[in-house]
Parts: C-alpha cells; sequence; structure tokens
C-alpha cells in the first residue's frame, strides 16, 4: 500500500504513470476523483485530484473530508498538498516556490472536523505542517532553484479564503498585513489531516500578485507561469519523494494523544 498520498492539480499529471485507479467510498461521500496509483521515482504514491478532472469542482465544494479519509483508507501516512497561490508581498514573486509555516482561516463554510460529535477533538495546530516533511522539501528545492530559475521561500503564512471569487483590493490591503500568500485549499485540508495523524506539508507555486498589487495581471501571464510552475514541482516532487524515510521520527502520528474529550 502506498505510504506517501499527494493532493493537488495538473500540476502533478505527468510525473508518474498510474498503475491502477481505485474508486473509494467513504463515510464521507466520494472523493473529487478516483485514486491513481504508480511510482515516483521508485517509490509508491497515491495521488487524488483535488479538483476532479477537468477541475470541476471549486475550491468551496471539494470533499475534503472525503479526499484525507481515503487516503486513511489506503495506510497512507504522508500527505503532500500542492496549491496555485497568489502573492501577498512584494518579494514573493510570481515563478516562486514557497514551503509555508503557518496559515490564517478565512474561509466560513466547510466541513473541518472528523470529530462532529459525539466523540470531540481538540487537536493543536500551533505548528501545523510537519517539520520533517517540511525540511526536505525546503532543501529539495533550494537544490533546484539555480537550475529552474526561481526562489524558495522556507517560511510563509498562507490566507486561505472561501472562493470562489478572488479578493477585494481592501480585503488584499487587510490580508498583506498578516499573510505572505493567499490561496483557497489549503483548509481545511491541512487540519483533517492532523486529525487522522498523518504528516503534511504544502507547497505553494506562486502564479501572480494579488489584487493588493498596482499592476493587473493578465490571463496569458497567469497560464505561462503556472505551466513553468509545474515543471518546478514535477523536478522536487521526483527528488524529494525518495528522500522521506520510512520511520516517522515527528510530533504527527501522535496528534490525538491528549486531544480527544
Amino acid at each position: 500500500m502506498p505510504r506517501i498520498g499527494i493532493i493537488g492539480g495538473s500540476g502533478v499529471y505527468g510525473v508518474f504513470t498510474p498503475r491502477e485507479k481505485r474508486r473509494i467510498e467513504t463515510p464521507y461521500g466520494k472523493p473529487s476523483g478516483d485514486v491513481e496509483i504508480g511510482e515516483i521515482s521508485g517509490v509508491e504514491v497515491a495521488f487524488i485530484p483535488r479538483h476532479g478532472k477537468g477541475h470541476r469542482i471549486p475550491p468551496h465544494k471539494v470533499n475534503y473530508r472525503a479526499n484525507i479519509y481515503a487516503l486513511k483508507m489506503l495506510k497512507v501516512e504522508r500527505v503532500i498538498g500542492i496549491t496555485a497561490v497568489g502573492s501577498l508581498r512584494k518579494e514573493y514573486r510570481p515563478g516562486d516556490i514557497v514551503i509555508p509555516d503557518q496559515y490564517i482561516d478565512f474561509t466560513k463554510k466547510r466541513e473541518y472536523t472528523f470529530y462532529d460529535g459525539p466523540k470531540v477533538a481538540h487537536i493543536s495546530m500551533a505548528d501545523p505542517f510537519c517539520p520533517e516533511l517540511r525540511r526536505i522539501f525546503i532543501e529539495v528545492s533550494r537544490e533546484k532553484e539555480y537550475y529552474l530559475g526561481y526562489k524558495t521561500h522556507d517560511r510563509g503564512t498562507y490566507v486561505c479564503i472561501e472562493g470562489p471569487r478572488f479578493s477585494t483590493r481592501a480585503e488584499s490591503m487587510m490580508f498583506r498585513q498578516f499573510a505572505h500568500i493567499i490561496g483557497m485549499t489549503l483548509v481545511p485540508e491541512v487540519q483533517l489531516a492532523r486529525e487522522m495523524e498523518m504528516c503534511y506539508v504544502n507547497v505553494s507555486t506562486i502564479t501572480d500578485y494579488d489584487v493588493w498589487a498596482e499592476k493587473p495581471v493578465t490571463t496569458e501571464e497567469v497560464m505561462r507561469v503556472m505551466k513553468a510552475n509545474e515543471e518546478k514541482v514535477k523536478a522536487i516532487l521526483n527528488e524529494a519523494i525518495p528522500r522521506i524515510p520510512e520511520e516517522r521520527h515527528c510530533p504527527c502520528k501522535d496528534a490525538l494523544k491528549g486531544a480527544v474529550v
């Protein structure tokens, strides 16, 4: 069974050829699509297209609980979340890679927990991302910077908004006081992985500056950067995944200790 899961969009297609597809039913409904199982650099992985094939599911309608639970059913222990984001800071440029260390939740109406009662769990999210996975992905991303022409930011706060609309200028100006990047899909994915005692790391690819910036961004420019970012993600995954140790030496596996009421 694969011990590593990837949740992402088109940037992961082409990294591996699926050996099989599994249609999984969970207590929380269907995941975004069939779980594809294959190998990346000789390591077995499971992949779920977060928005479904063809990007047919908007961020506020993704069944995050089913996606995480489906991976848990396959015995996945580590989850890599790939997201495209906008930049809230001038120095975080389109084309850069961010491995965030914090997030702020501005979503409004999602299913945030597996513990809806009568069992209740108050998990700690003080440090929301797996430190072991973050270290590996930061190291690999920095190794690739020179060859692929981008900068890696090893810290950053991701503000997650509800979507599917983008921010107003006023909202963007507010968010940039507290965060570095902005997207629509990190929450509740990261929280649900923690509740399942799974390791989680986020790899964010910046496509454009958010609307706080004076220079308007064109669709052609965003698509060009997204295509270039796909190649970066593929290269990072190919190098990072074989470095992930089988045994976990992080607190993620014990996230529920003392959390369940």
